[in-house]
C-alpha cells in the first residue's frame, strides 16, 4: 500500500515498502516507463525482508532512519520506513509527481507488490518493536549524549543551546476502496412469433358431360407453383447505456494535537537564589 505525502512546494509524492528487490526493480522499472522519472530506490544492498531479525536491544545504527532524512515524510512514516529497511526490505520514493500522473503511480505501486504497511507494523508491533514513541525515546538518548557532552565542554565554550521544537503537519493518503467497471458479453436465449403463409397446389378432377370439338383434341398443359414464406432473423447492435466513473472531492479541516519540548533557563548566582528567570521562553 503506497503512503502519499506533500513536500513544501506541494508537489504529491508516494512512498512505498517491498519485500523483494524484484518486485521493488519491476515497480521502478513500470514507474519510468510510464514517463516518471523521479523515482528513488533505498536498500538496493538489502538482502530480502526477514533478513535481519527485529532486537529488542537499543540501536546504535541510525543509517537507514538518516538515508531517507531529505524525503518529506511524516515523523512516524520516517521511523516505519527505517525499521522495513533495517528488516531487509526495499522503499521506493516517488516525488513531484504531476497530477494526471498520480493515479498511474498508485496502481503501479501497488499492482507491483506494495505491502501494507499499518498490518506489517502491527505485527512488528507484537515483536517488541515500539515504533515511533520508541523513536522518541531513541532521540532523546541521542540528545542525552550530547548534553552530556556539552555540559563536559560548558566552561570551555561559555553557553548553552535553547532548544525548541516545531511542529511540521504533512499528509499522506490512505486507499479507501476501489471502484472497478467492466463489461463482458454474454447471450441471451429470445422468442418471438412470426406468422408464415406457405402454399400448396391440388390437383382438382371434375366430372363433366358436354359435346367436344376439334379444338378439344390438342395437347395443353397446366403449371402452378407453391410458395412459402421463411423467418428471416436480423440483428442491429445499438448503444443503450454509457458508464463512467467520476469522483466528488471533498476537503474537511482536521485539528492535529500534539506536543513540542523545548529546553528552559534559569540564571543562579553563586549563592544558589534564584535571580532571573527567561519567562520569554515560554511562548508558542
Amino acid at each position: 500500500m503506497a503512503m502519499e505525502s506533500v513536500n513544501a512546494g506541494s508537489m504529491r509524492s508516494l512512498s512505498a515498502m517491498f519485500d523483494s528487490s524484484a518486485d521493488a526493480d519491476r515497480a521502478v522499472s513500470a514507474l519510468k516507463a510510464a514517463g516518471i522519472a523521479d523515482v528513488v530506490l533505498t536498500g538496493q544492498e538489502n538482502e530480502g525482508y526477514g533478513s535481519q531479525q527485529y532486537s529488542a536491544e537499543a540501536r546504535t545504527d541510525r543509517g537507514f532512519f538518516e538515508s531517507i532524512g531529505d524525503f518529506f515524510f511524516p515523523e512516524e512514516d520516517r521511523y516505519a520506513y527505517a525499521e522495513g529497511l533495517n528488516r531487509g526490505g526495499y522503499l521506493v520514493t516517488v516525488r513531484n509527481i504531476p497530477d494526471h500522473q498520480y493515479e498511474t503511480a498508485l496502481n503501479i505501486l501497488d499492482d507491483e507488490g506494495a505491502v501494507d504497511l499499518d498490518a506489517r507494523e502491527a505485527e512488528w508491533r507484537t515483536e517488541g518493536w515500539t515504533g515511533y514513541a520508541g523513536g522518541e525515546a531513541a532521540a532523546a538518548g541521542y540528545a542525552g549524549e550530547r548534553s552530556a557532552a556539552m555540559d563536559a565542554d560548558l566552561n570551555a565554550e561559555g553557553k548553552i543551546d535553547v532548544v525548541e521544537e516545531r511542529v511540521t503537519v504533512g499528509k499522506r493518503q490512505t486507499e479507501g476502496g476501489r471502484v472497478r467497471v467492466r463489461s463482458y458479453v454474454v447471450e441471451t436465449p429470445v422468442e418471438q412469433d412470426v406468422e408464415l403463409r406457405s402454399e400448396r397446389v391440388h390437383v382438382e378432377r371434375r366430372p363433366v358431360d358436354r359435346p367436344a370439338d376439334s379444338a378439344d383434341f390438342q395437347e395443353r398443359s397446366l403449371e402452378a407453383r407453391e410458395y412459402a414464406e421463411s423467418a428471416v432473423v436480423q440483428k442491429e447492435a445499438r448503444v443503450v447505456e454509457e458508464i463512467g466513473l467520476n469522483k466528488d472531492v471533498e476537503s474537511h479541516t482536521e485539528t492535529v494535537r500534539d506536543t513540542v519540548r523545548k529546553t528552559e533557563v534559569e540564571i543562579e548566582d553563586e549563592r544558589g537564589q534564584v535571580v532571573d528567570r527567561d519567562t520569554d521562553l515560554d511562548r508558542r
